[in-house]
C-alpha cells in the first residue's frame, strides 16, 4: 500500500480551509530559569496582558493555611517530568527545589503567572 500523504483515499487534495491566527500561533517555549527576577509582559486576546517569568530567585512558600513566606531558592533538586530540566536548572511546575526554608515543590506555573508558589515537603 502507497502513502498517500496530504490526499483523500479518491486521490483529492484536502485544502486548508483558512490560515491561522495571530491568537493561534504558537509561541516560543519559555523555560524559566534559576537566576536574578526577570518578567516579561505579553499582550493576550482581548488587549489583556499576561505577566511571563524568565528568571527567578525568589519563591513564595505556603508554610501553613494561613503563613506565606519569601524565600531564596538555593538549588533545583528534581523535576519529575524530566531528569534534564533539574540539570539545567529549569523552574516548572512540580520542580523540588531547595530553598532556605526547605524543600519546597512549585504548584503553579511560572509562565502564566510570573510569580513562583510552592509547598514544603517533608
Amino acid at each position: 500500500m502507497t502513502t498517500r500523504k496530504g490526499r483523500k483515499i479518491s486521490g483529492g487534495k484536502y485544502i486548508q480551509n483558512r490560515k491561522k491566527k495571530k491568537y493561534e500561533l504558537k509561541g516560543q517555549k519559555i523555560n524559566v530559569k534559576l537566576g536574578d527576577d526577570k518578567r516579561k509582559n505579553y499582550r493576550t486576546m482581548g488587549g489583556n496582558q499576561k505577566t511571563k517569568l524568565l528568571r527567578a530567585k525568589t519563591i513564595n512558600v505556603k508554610v501553613s493555611e494561613k503563613q506565606i513566606k519569601k524565600a531564596e531558592i538555593q538549588n533545583v533538586l528534581e523535576t519529575p517530568s524530566n531528569r534534564f530540566l533539574a540539570r539545567q536548572n529549569i523552574l516548572t511546575k512540580g520542580t523540588i527545589v531547595l530553598t532556605n526554608l526547605g524543600k519546597v515543590r512549585i504548584t503553579n506555573r511560572p509562565t502564566q503567572d510570573g510569580v513562583l508558589n510552592g509547598t514544603i515537603i517533608s
